[in-house]
């Protein structure tokens, strides 16, 4: 077993990416944009091309720079892409367990890339294997992939409509066959897809961040509950097919998404320092200056810098050239790997009274070492501000969250949470505030079922703390 030094963090989704351009090198186009969306998942990374004959696919698990290290080559002479960034969260970090999924059915070829998580994936897939499927993955996705093989509509795009009808949770989809490239976004809207166009060329991505490094212009929001189809003829855009209640992902705006995106209207960059701005306003704390735990806490603690007077300075700095980093779970090497992280810089907190801003606490062992670091370097007083509410439930829509010890919410109160992080005092922004922060959505349409346990689903049974897919146990 060993330690990650990002376990205080809520893990990432995935991200997609795709392109549809007879001029471009769509490969390497939707390699950049797979690398702009590394953070969303960090366990493998794949590509599927196509020219209209036949698809490949180059898929592994590591970073998107390892996967396709001098194999981009391979995949060029096509005009059809989509890619695959992946953190697990229904199935094991395996290579069969890698997307884009491909597959042959009567309907051709069609390669399928996923993000967000089924809450009825184990109730479809025991239907299906009883009516003879056979499934080569442990993942839900493989469960999309069937339901569009099975079904008996005419059309690619009522297959892929009568397969989104029978499935239930958070899905943004995107789809290649050998003549169109297909997105669709569950009608909850839980999770970002948009719209992107590079001269007369398409492309689609979890987050508008990617468009910036291709060089595309944003389009649009794919909106809730639509598919937009892209083949010779253009764009078609299929809207009202599928029917549910808007619930979008509130920690997209809070941690997931890169700060340069814009999700449905709202910049998460101004999004987050309203966040900061807010909890200045709930909390008015008194202090000599306020720090971030970059780089996810930076935006809300300049946005409560800001609001309140006290000057933001960089009193922790991050080594931003070792990556992710695992070592034995010894107290003497975690405290190391802190260091190896973050570093304070010293003469920037010695006797001073520090506002500490962070996005969440999950464990609370991150906080504590951070705290005690700064209280070596000679802090006076450390006030721990997070911009988020404390994490509470279990999240069935694509996020990592397991309900039990592993939310230290959950078993400790929030001055018991404050005694075991070392903090003078701690601070969450109230639900009210962060809805409120978030500008352009309103209140009813943010899923915030992590912090007050109200799902805009059904969920699924859980066993031991933890949404487990069938196949994973075997």
């Amino acid at each position: 077993m060993f330690y990650d030094v990002n376990e205080d963090k809520l893990k990432e989704e995935c991200g997609l990416f795709g392109v549809y351009s007879h001029t471009k090198p769509i490969s390497f186009l939707t390699y950049l944009g797979l690398y702009a969306l590394q953070h969303r998942g960090q366990e493998s990374a794949g590509i599927a091309v196509t020219n209209g004959t036949v698809t490949n696919v180059k898929k592994a698990l590591g970073l998107v720079g390892d996967v396709f290290k001098n194999c981009l080559p391979e995949l060029e002479s096509q005009y059809i892409a989509t890619g695959h960034v992946r953190y697990s969260t229904t199935g094991s970090n395996l290579v069969r367990n890698t997307q884009p999924l491909l597959v042959n059915y009567s309907g051709g070829q069609l390669s399928l890339s996923h993000n967000g998580n089924l809450i009825n994936a184990n109730e479809l897939r025991k239907e299906l294997e009883n009516e003879g499927c056979v499934f080569q993955t442990s993942i839900d996705s493989e469960v999309i992939i069937n339901l569009i093989a099975r079904s008996r509509k005419s059309t690619t795009e009522e297959k892929i409509i009568e397969a989104c009808q029978k499935i239930k949770g958070a899905f943004c989809l995107v789809i290649m066959t050998l003549d169109k490239l297909i997105a669709i976004r569950d009608p909850h809207g839980f999770h970002p897809l948009c719209l992107g166009k590079i001269e007369d060329d398409f492309v689609v991505s979890s987050e508008s961040c990617a468009f910036d490094t291709v060089g595309a212009d944003f389009l649009r929001d794919i909106e809730p509950g639509e598919m937009v189809v892209i083949d010779k003829d253009g764009l078609k855009s299929y809207k009202n097919s599928l029917q549910g209640t808007l619930a979008k992902c509130s920690f997209e705006y809070v941690y997931f998404a890169r700060p340069d995106s814009n999700l449905d209207g709202q910049n998460v960059y101004e999004a987050r320092m309203n966040l900061g701005a807010t909890l200045f306003k709930e909390t008015n704390i008194k202090a000599d200056i306020v720090i971030s735990v970059p780089d996810s806490g930076t935006p809300a603690a300049i946005g409560y810098s800001k609001a309140s007077g006290i000057p933001y300075v960089e009193g922790l700095l991050k080594n931003r050239y070792i990556g992710r980093t695992f070592i034995q779970p010894d107290q003497k090497n975690r405290e190391a790997s802190v260091h190896l992280k973050l570093n304070v810089v010293k003469s920037l907190v010695k006797d001073k009274s520090i506002i500490m801003v962070d996005d969440s606490i999950v464990r609370g062992t991150t906080s504590a070492r951070l705290i005690n670091m700064l209280r070596a370097a000679g802090a006076k007083e450390v006030h721990m501000c997070i911009s988020s509410p404390p994490v509470l439930f279990s999240c069935y829509y694509g996020i990592d969250i397991n309900q039990g010890k592993e939310l230290i919410a959950t078993v400790k109160t929030k001055e018991e949470i404050r005694q075991f992080i070392g903090a003078n005092s701690l601070n969450y922004i109230s639900l009210e505030g962060l809805k409120s922060s978030i500008e352009n959505t309103k209140t009813c349409t943010l899923c915030a079922a992590c912090f007050d346990g109200r799902y805009p689903t059904e969920t699924p049974c859980e066993k031991n703390n933890k949404f487990i897919f069938e196949a994973d146990k075997k």
